[in-house]
Order: structure tokens, then C-alpha cells, then sequence
């Protein structure tokens, strides 16, 4: 029933009805069937005791408000903690907004795999059990040309694989400019030191030459490493060693050379009206033993750290018990092999994969948005105020091209 304690102001802490009494508003009773009495009551005594706060320092309190700010705050408790946003930003791959939008293709196999159980782990021809990374593997290798493949939960965990497998104990020269941090101050050589990996830095910051990675030798390194700068860029003075010649040097020697790629793309960007980005499939020609890529960003799928390459590495690096703490769940497991599945038909990704429509849309499209929405404000903005469209630039993002201005 209503209760009657809703007509005068409240003006002193005693004056505020007990948890009980609030919870007879109607308001409240229908709620509490809907979300459960635990989760009302909680939220009956968060507002009275803000309630009681106002009261000591002077104010008052409207008596029929307070079922209001029950309700308020059982709203707050039971919303989603994600909430759905406008990019706006001009960063197309925004790390902090969740970078890639799936694809549908990606967001059915997900819903799909979560409804119900899946063959995940269980081979259902043999009878026994499987291998989560056959649902993806034989596309990355189709895919890449690598013998064989690995995906984990991001790249940052492929790279720590990598070297904690290879290298645990032992050298590995990276060139000075190549030291990269990424975002919330991750940086390689932390990587490295978390994974076991002993750094010998070589070259100089704007120069390496092979000659610093010969040198570097003397420190019997398990493998060399060469990270893609894909979130920043040197120019000017500048050297550094191509792969080829870097994989020549690691073949004379008798080590894996690996490349971690960072961003990563199945496709030359070129294609879209954007500068050259180098692929996971150039990598790996140029004679690189492992690649190390992203999944959610240029790749456009959901967060993963593929390591790609030889096989005898691989299989070395999913023995390492890092590897289950690292592995994929389900879910991204169908993300990640339905995002995969997409890049048989190149052709038509600007149409199926989100990441790469939004970086191939034409100019003109913007424009006839922006237009659209600056005519909405413009009815909407107080007397007096401007609305206008005007030429800018945007930015890749997450880490790609940081050099290039997209109109």
C-alpha cells in the first residue's frame, strides 16, 4: 500500500521512516519482485543514510522523494557496468572504447558458442580429447603460409610466450629503437624482464646496423627480436637492418629469429587508401621463424595475441604451462575463427569487417553525416549558438600508422 509519510518536508534526522516503513511505498514493493528484496533494502539504506548526511548539514528532505532515490539507486546496481557510447573521438580503433566492433559474422558465432556447449577441447571424430587451437589454426596458416600457429589473449601475452619459452634466461638483442611502450605504460623491455628474457640492447635510438646485432653475439642470445614501432615512428637520420638480412644473420648463427608485429594485418592497407603497413604474411617471407600479432585491432576480431611460424617453436611454446593461463575461452575462440573465416573473401571485407569499412569509407560519406548531425544540433543548440562542419583529421589508432592523418 502507499504509505502517508509524503506530505511536509523532512527537516531532522528523526524524522526519517525506518528501511521497513520506506519499503511499504508500492513503488518499492513492485521493485522489490522484480530485483529481489537484498537488492532494495541495500538501496533503501544508501538513501537514507545520503538522507541523513543532508539533514545534519542543514537542508530537508521532500518525504516521497526518498522511494525516488531507492529506485535511482537500484538502477545504478543493476545496470551494466559497459555501456554502449558514440566514437566520435576521431580514433577509428580507440583502445579505450574496446577498439574493434565485431563483426556480425563474429557477434552470431559468439552468441551461438555461449548458449550452449561446443567441441572446444574434444576431438568428436577421435572420441577424445582435442585441441582448442584446431579451430583456428589451419585458417592462420592458409591464411599466413606459417606451418603452424598458437592464439592466446593478447600480444603483449604472445610476446612474453615467446620469450619465455625460447628465451628464459638468456640474451636478447633488440634494437635501442625499437624499445617500445604501449598504452598504460607496458613497456617491451618490462615484457622481456617479466618473461626472463636478459635485454642486450643494440644501435643507437634513430640507427641500427647489422653490424650492432653481429656484436651482440657475444652474448650467445637464444633468439633476436624485432619489434614493429607500430605506435610510433622515427624519421629523419635513420637506419635499421632489413629482415631478411637480420633472418640471415639468426640462420648463420643457429637461433629463431621473431618479429612482433604488434597491431598486425592479413591485408596490405594499401588497398583501402592507406599507406603500407607490413603484413603477418611479409613477416614471415622475409624469413622470420615466429610472428607475433594482434586480433582486435587491424585484424578487426576480438582481443588475441597470435604467434605464427614454425612448427617445432609452436609446439615448444603450447608446452610451456604459461600457455593455459594465457589460452582463449570459448567465446573468442568462435570470435576469433568466424573473423578469421571472413578473410577467404578479401574482396569483401571493407563490407564484412567493421574495423576495415570504417578505415575505407569515402570522404564524402563523413561529410554527408556530419552535415546530417550538425543540422540536428543546430535545431537542438540554445539561441545564439553556431554549428559547423569543418575539415579535419583522424587517426587509425590502438597503435597503427601514428605517423598518418586520415581526412
Amino acid at each position: 500500500m502507499q504509505t502517508d509519510f509524503k506530505a511536509d518536508p523532512i527537516t531532522a534526522p528523526a524524522g526519517l521512516p525506518g528501511v521497513d516503513r520506506l519499503l511499504q511505498d508500492v513503488r518499492l514493493a513492485d521493485l522489490s519482485g522484480r530485483v529481489g528484496r537484498s537488492c532494495v533494502v541495500e538501496a533503501a539504506r544508501t538513501a537514507l543514510e545520503e538522507a541523513r548526511s543532508r539533514l545534519l548539514a542543514g537542508g530537508s528532505i521532500d518525504a516521497d522523494g526518498l522511494a525516488d532515490r531507492v529506485v535511482a539507486h537500484v538502477a545504478a546496481a543493476t545496470a551494466p557496468s559497459l555501456r554502449p557510447v558514440l566514437n566520435l573521438t576521431g580514433t577509428v580503433v580507440h583502445t579505450n572504447l574496446g577498439r574493434s566492433a565485431l563483426p556480425e559474422a563474429a557477434v552470431e558465432a559468439m552468441t551461438e558458442a555461449a548458449r550452449q556447449p561446443v567441441d572446444l577441447e574434444y576431438d568428436l571424430a577421435a572420441g577424445k580429447r582435442g585441441d582448442r587451437d584446431g579451430h583456428l589454426e589451419a585458417r592462420i596458416r592458409s591464411l599466413t603460409g606459417a606451418e603452424a600457429a598458437t592464439a592466446v589473449n593478447n600480444n603483449a601475452a604472445a610476446v612474453m610466450l615467446v620469450l619465455n619459452t625460447l628465451a628464459n634466461r638468456r640474451a636478447v638483442p633488440v634494437s635501442r629503437g625499437e624499445l617500445v611502450e604501449i598504452g598504460g605504460s607496458f613497456r617491451l623491455p618490462d615484457v622481456m624482464r617479466r618473461a626472463g628474457a636478459r635485454l642486450v640492447e643494440v644501435g643507437a635510438t634513430n640507427r641500427t646496423h647489422l653490424k650492432d646485432y653481429e656484436e651482440a653475439m657475444a652474448a650467445r642470445p637464444a633468439l633476436v627480436l624485432k619489434a614493429h614501432t607500430s605506435n610510433y615512428s622515427v624519421i629523419g637520420f635513420t637506419k635499421a637492418v632489413p629482415e631478411r638480412e637480420l633472418s640471415a644473420l639468426c640462420r648463420r648463427r643457429g637461433i629463431p629469429f621473431c618479429i612482433d608485429l604488434g597491431s598486425g594485418t592479413l591485408v596490405d592497407l594499401e588497398r583501402f587508401g592507406l599507406p603500407h603497413e607490413p603484413t603477418v604474411q611479409e613477416a614471415l617471407a622475409s624469413g622470420a621463424d615466429l610472428v607475433t600479432f594482434s586480433g582486435d585491432k587491424l585484424l578487426g576480431g576480438p582481443q588475441a595475441g597470435v604467434i605464427a611460424g614454425r612448427a617445432d617453436l609452436v609446439a615448444r611454446i603450447k608446452k610451456n604451462p604459461m600457455h593455459r593461463a594465457f589460452r582463449l575461452d570459448k567465446l573468442r575462440v568462435a570470435a576469433l575463427d568466424a573473423t578469421l573465416a571472413l578473410y577467404s573473401q578479401p574482396e569483401r571485407l571493407a563490407e564484412t569487417v567493421p574495423t576495415l569499412h570504417w578505415l575505407a569509407r569515402p570522404l564524402q560519406d563523413i561529410r554527408d553525416v556530419a552535415e546530417r548531425v550538425a543540422a540536428g544540433l543546430e535545431r537542438a543548440a540554445p539561441l545564439g549558438w553556431q554549428v559547423a562542419v569543418v575539415d579535419c583529421f583522424s587517426q587509425v589508432g590502438s597503435g597503427a600508422l601514428p605517423a598518418e592523418a586520415l581526412p
